[in-house]
């Protein structure tokens, strides 16, 4: 509309405040607005009548404006790292789900955090309406279990969709006497940040196998950019993460000094998964690190949730986006490259899926496990 027009219309508005009378007998208001109407018709260039007719048209214009602007909803996606996989998928599925607002309506954030424990934390707490996370960690937070102990079951919990694989991964120097994970009981073990899921996993890890207090006397928890330079200048023994393969990290690390990987016994996935299975076997190819052999190791899934609050229609725009651009993602992350469609339904059924992400892959006909 144009600011001149907007203008009148305000001028014209401002003289139905009551009327004060003078001493004259002809209120001071009345005198404004003699004066202000003449000056409306002069910049609108219309009679008395016509002018009336258009004010009201444009009182009704500047009624609704506010009723426009809440149509847009809004929704926040927790991330992780600015360096791990879960920032960059975040980011990329906001900026895709925000080409499309004129038509849905939907705008999309991605926050930088320090992981699945931080994201489940936020989405409970009504900060953030998404999260990434492993799948492990959110069956955890749906029945209030192991790390969500004193929380309690969050069953209001959703899943939305799953993405890559992520796998327990210890990397150390090749000149250490190191041999297996139990090797590392008091060693300078750097394990990520607390809120981290790879933090957790490793006190899910250890306790599996028994370690006592004495035996993580020397963990450390560094930010995921400090890990190759202090493994290859000493300053750690090794450091844990759970990350998609192949991973920058591994391969900034193997630039800087001769690495190998420790497997991870995969019979203890028993042990982690109690009645319902999180962890499952996974191995790490020899040849994206340059490696003498492939390691066997324990992984889970990386998923997007949400809350059963969530309208089913913001999830489906969700979804749809990452569905309709998966060529995209695939390109962001060589943790991504090989990822289909099917991947996006996840086989782990511990947490109920949102209805809306249900209606969307029926209708693309996937089969979905639920």
């Amino acid at each position: 509309m144009p600011r001149f027009a907007i203008a009148c219309a305000q001028d014209h508005l401002l003289l139905q405040e009551p009327a004060v009378q003078s001493r004259s007998g002809v209120s001071d208001k009345s005198k404004q607005g003699q004066s202000a109407r003449l000056q409306a018709r002069r910049c609108l260039g219309l009679s008395g009548n016509s002018l009336g007719l258009v004010l009201v048209f444009l009182f009704q214009v500047l009624w609704m404006q506010p009723a426009f602007a809440t149509e847009q909803r809004f929704v926040t996606i927790g991330t992780g790292g600015v360096t791990g996989v879960y920032y960059p998928i975040g980011t990329a599925t906001c900026r895709l789900v925000n080409t499309g607002r004129a038509e849905h309506g939907l705008r999309c954030s991605a926050e930088s955090t320090l992981g699945s424990i931080a994201n489940l934390n936020q989405i409970r707490a009504g900060v953030f309406e998404f999260g990434f996370m492993q799948s492990d960690w959110q069956k955890h937070a749906y029945r209030g279990t192991s790390a969500f102990e004193a929380s309690g079951p969050f069953q209001q919990l959703r899943r939305v969709l799953s993405l890559h694989s992520e796998i327990a991964t210890i990397v150390v120097r090749d000149e250490s006497s190191f041999e297996t994970f139990n090797d590392l009981k008091g060693s300078r073990v750097s394990v990520g940040r607390k809120g981290s899921g790879s933090a957790a996993s490793w006190d899910a890890l250890s306790s599996a196998l028994g370690w006592t207090e004495t035996d993580l006397n020397g963990l450390a928890d560094l930010h995921q950019s400090e890990l190759a330079e202090a493994l290859c200048s000493g300053r750690i023994d090794a450091y844990f993460v759970l990350i998609g393969h192949p991973a920058r990290l591994i391969e900034e690390t193997a630039d800087q000094c001769n690495i190998r990987l420790l497997g991870l016994d995969q019979s203890i996935s028993e042990n982690l998964n109690g009645d319902g299975p999180s962890y499952t076997p996974q191995t790490i190819p020899s040849s994206l690190y340059g490696l003498s052999s492939d390691t066997p190791s324990l992984g889970v899934t990386a998923s997007l949730v949400t809350t059963s609050d969530m309208p089913e229609d913001v999830v489906e725009t969700v979804v749809r986006t990452v569905y309709a651009n998966l060529e995209r993602l695939s390109e962001l992350h060589p943790a991504l490259s090989n990822l289909k469609a099917d991947d996006l339904v996840s086989l782990d059924k511990d947490v109920p899926l949102h209805p809306g992400a249900l209606k969307f892959f029926q209708e693309q006909g996937l089969v979905v496990h639920d």
